[in-house]
């Protein structure tokens, strides 16, 4: 593909995210197009904003004050040495740099940047927590989950509950409204591992609910797979069939509503719909069945108050479908979903994307990709 048609693919791509004529689109962004984000945000974050102006009156899908980040899709400028480069390093500068790109939600990846960054390499600690809060709020940032400790041990050991308060003491002192794990509650297919995990997560998330904070579990496509709870038993005893309830589904009825929460990663919930489409059912006849990732938000949407908002470009003849690309470039219908999955104004979508850090020809992509994401996300209408 030659520069110019990757120039007017991209342009397409968040003409059709802001539901815009080619004409409308066109006269909004006088001619800017999307592609300048490839090479300098500026002129795509304005062209963005102009047509999201030009859509009229529909409704903005994500408002001003629940457009966030995760920080793992800007780690490279996290753990970079502030003495190396001019470019946005460590947290405090990340936050300011965020904050002038507009965003007003962060979710950490954990608390650790370059040893040689203000405040040191480690910030895990009550210390380290009350230095990135100021920073945080001298940017007008609102600090909203973290991918942090859930123990590895149940029944839980001493050292793993001490360190799992300390974390529910570094969130209060963040003003964190939730925290979690970027990991599945069990990486098992079958269901007893699933029950255990369950009982296990009510207990983390009692904890956590009395500390004030929504306790959440993140996943990515093996989640959604298919669990194995029924038909003959294998050589160890455990089923080898399904009943077409997938595992993440299952975890949801077993455990407790106002304790236990997910954080759906909206571009892995479509690789699984492109991935778990047929089961053996207990009676051994192969059955299909579709995932709809919407449908599982809209039947308790409050079970996610957090997304990963992940976009994808459609790619049937790779694994997973999809290509990883910045928010509003590619083929999600994040304008559908956002509209439909109810509780209007209680979801918080954090941009992510995992191959946004740039390499040295290139070091910063992660914060440009951000920009651009962001003016997509605000353009956003239902």
């Amino acid at each position: 593909m030659t520069a110019h048609e990757e120039s007017i693919e991209t342009s397409d791509a968040l003409r059709r995210a802001l539901g815009l004529s080619r004409r409308r689109f066109l006269a909004a962004t006088t001619g800017v197009t999307a592609a300048a984000a490839l090479t300098g945000v500026g002129p795509l974050a304005s062209a963005a904003r102009a047509a999201a102006g030009a859509a009229g009156g529909n409704g903005v899908l994500v408002p001003p004050g629940k457009r966030g980040i995760i920080l793992y899709t800007v780690r490279d400028a996290i753990g970079r040495d502030p003495g190396s480069t001019p470019l946005a390093s460590g947290f405090r500068r990340v936050f300011e740099e965020l904050s002038r790109i507009g965003y007003k939600q962060v979710e950490f990846a954990g608390y650790g940047q370059h040893p040689n960054a203000e405040g040191g390499g480690n910030l895990e600690s009550v210390e380290g927590a009350r230095l990135l809060r100021r920073w945080l709020d001298d940017n007008g940032l609102q600090a909203e989950g973290n991918h942090g400790f859930i123990p590895g041990s149940w029944p839980l050991t001493p050292s793993d509950l001490d360190r799992f308060k300390l974390h529910l003491e570094i969130a209060g002192i963040l003003g964190l409204g939730h925290m979690g794990t970027g990991g599945d509650p069990t990486g098992s297919a079958y269901k007893g591992d699933w029950d255990v995990a369950a009982e296990k997560w009510n207990h983390l998330g009692s904890l956590a609910s009395a500390a004030g904070i929504k306790l959440y579990t993140h996943n990515h496509d093996a989640a959604y797979n298919f669990l194995l709870d029924s038909g003959p038993l294998d050589a160890a005893g455990r089923p080898t069939r399904s009943s077409g309830i997938r595992k993440l589904e299952y975890f949801l009825t077993i455990t407790d509503p106002k304790d236990v929460y997910l954080e759906m990663d909206i571009f892995w919930a479509h690789v699984a719909q492109f991935k778990f489409r047929t089961y053996t059912a207990p009676d051994g006849s192969a059955q299909t069945g579709v995932f709809d990732p919407l449908a599982v938000v809209r039947a308790q949407t409050k079970r996610f108050p957090l997304f990963h908002a992940k976009d994808g470009k459609s790619n049937p003849a790779s694994g997973n479908g999809y290509d990883m690309v910045p928010f509003g470039t590619g083929d999600i219908d994040y304008a559908a979903f956002f509209a439909n999955m109810g509780a209007k104004g209680y979801h918080n979508p954090m941009y992510e994307q995992d191959n946004a850090p740039g390499d040295a020809s290139d070091p910063g992509r992660s914060l440009r990709y951000a920009e651009l994401s962001y003016a997509n996300m605000a353009a956003l209408r239902g």
